[in-house]
């Protein structure tokens, strides 16, 4: 987060279906001195929207709502290469359509039920620019909805050429859920290089964080479930 972002409030959007959870976010965010709501929304057709008038710096957004569906809105929001964030709630923590949102650039995604701190916390790693979605449990989600993958289209790169056969290395072993300091000890390396080549990697790749990067390495195959 830059010197004036963190001197003002993050802007946030809620946007769901139903008011009533609408409402308990909004009680839970508006008692937090550095987060401000700046709109509500009941689809996604609506919050696409507000997002292009209003430039939230993070979204709450559900998945299953009428008109236009959370991933479709996300979508949306990322093609139109809105400088906002998408945080996508889900009422489970292993819903297949988080896949969807995910590789449309959602920045992660949270249980509806999460805890209050929890989602503070959530919304203020998102809004400094990472993605919230532990290596780990995107690495079982993939594995659990593998084979329900959406198809790559041209628009997503489809193979791994670009990199170098390092690159595609550090790729795998983040895919596989492991932290920076765990690869730099996996191929004897300083956890800066590491980071180096991750970087390498997400602009070669045109991807916007590591859950992304993720996602790819199971749909181009660098990675294989349970291997």
């Amino acid at each position: 987060m830059n010197a004036e972002s963190a001197q003002r409030p993050v802007k946030v959007m809620l946007v769901d279906d139903q008011p009533l959870l609408r409402t308990g976010f909004r009680m839970v965010l508006e008692a937090e001195p550095d987060v401000t709501i700046v709109a509500e929304a009941s689809d996604g057709a609506e919050a696409v929207e507000l997002a292009r008038r209003l430039l939230p710096d993070v979204i709450l957004m559900d998945i299953r709502m009428p008109r236009m569906d959370g991933v479709a809105a996300t979508q949306a929001i990322v093609d139109a290469k809105l400088p906002v964030r998408v945080l996508i709630l889900t009422t489970f923590d292993l819903d297949e359509y988080v896949i969807g949102s995910l590789r449309a650039g959602a920045a992660g995604f949270l249980a509806k039920d999460v805890p209050a701190e929890d989602l503070v916390a959530a919304i203020r790693s998102v809004a400094s620019g990472d993605a919230i979605v532990a290596p780990r449990i995107l690495r079982r989600l993939l594995e659990k909805f593998v084979d329900r993958l959406p198809e790559p289209n041209e628009s997503t790169p489809t193979h791994l050429d670009s990199l170098t056969d390092r690159e595609r290395e550090v790729l795998a072993l983040v895919a596989k859920g492991l932290s920076n300091s765990e690869i730099a000890k996996e191929l004897t390396v300083s956890e800066t290089t590491v980071k180096t080549h991750v970087g390498h990697v997400l602009t070669k790749l045109g991807l916007r964080d590591r859950v992304q990067a993720v996602v790819l390495a199971y749909e181009t195959g660098l990675v294989k479930p349970n291997r």
